[in-house]
């Protein structure tokens, strides 16, 4: 499977208000062949993805609330998803009511698989990302867990790494989760976390501050996981802290890191 390097929009969301096309033509210019969003700026998906292809981008998947994908919700989220020529809907997260028990899990697991069976007509997709709340167990089961071990392999298991690592997760571990939950990490963000950054500062957060390669991480170790074992089509940088300025910066830094990692697997 050839990894192709995308960039969650996310990292530029503030750019991306002031300048949007002007934004995209950079990010295209760093070498990155598509963009994950996270909303569409009010812009029309028509018009959006017709902009996509004259940059030379195209669509590698969009983070949507889980609302927008249950009942009535879900034509219109595929309607617009049809128009931007996007095959891949992930969850970004659920809302803490959603989230409390067990069998919370459990329930979202039986409305992934729902969702999952109404998009297969229309060619598309469902998935979910992690934040660190997966990764601890709840009732003796992490949610990561619960929600993969239930669920259709036609559920995308688009995993952050960043946010497993700030978990405790470790390298091992994430390697491990590639190849139990194998080809469904058709997606993947790529972020960076230095567990040794955020222990010298005492701080969670502060793991966060660097680019990638600038952490603890395996890298190499993980990338050929996902070739081998993940079905991976889309390697999603996000960057949502910036030890460099501006911005776009420190994101050239992760693709160029990651790029130049690429071409040695």
């Amino acid at each position: 499977m050839v990894l192709r390097i995308a960039l969650q929009l996310y990292s530029l969301r503030h750019e991306l208000q002031e300048s949007f096309e002007r934004v995209l033509e950079d990010v295209s210019s760093i070498g990155f062949e598509g963009v994950e969003f996270a909303g569409l700026y009010g812009r029309d998906p028509t018009g959006l993805r017709e902009l996509l292809y004259k940059i030379g981008l195209e669509v590698a998947g969009a983070h949507t609330p889980v609302n927008t994908l249950i009942g009535p919700e879900l034509e219109k989220t595929v309607r617009l998803h049809i128009a931007l020529g996007n095959r891949y809907l992930i969850i970004p997260g659920l809302p803490e009511e959603l989230r409390k028990t067990r069998n919370d899990w459990i329930k979202f697991s039986e409305i992934l698989d729902s969702i999952s069976g109404r998009l297969v007509r229309h060619g598309m997709r469902v998935g979910y990302h992690n934040h660190r709340i997966e990764f601890t167990a709840i009732e003796g089961e992490k949610p990561w867990d619960i929600v993969f071990s239930r669920t259709s392999r036609d559920v995308i298991m688009q995993l952050d790494v960043g946010h497993a690592l700030a978990a405790q997760i470790n390298d091992n571990e994430i390697i491990e989760i590639i190849r139990k939950y194998r080809g469904r990490a058709v997606t993947v963000h790529v972020k960076e976390y230095s567990k040794r950054k955020a222990v010298e500062l005492k701080s969670v957060e502060k793991g966060y501050e660097v680019v990638i390669g600038e952490g603890e991480t395996r890298w190499a170790d993980i990338l050929k996981a996902l070739r081998d074992y993940g079905g991976t089509e889309w390697i999603i940088i996000e960057q949502e802290v910036y030890p460099y300025k501006p911005p776009i910066e420190s994101i050239k830094r992760s693709f160029v890191f990651i790029s130049e990692l690429l071409k040695t697997l």
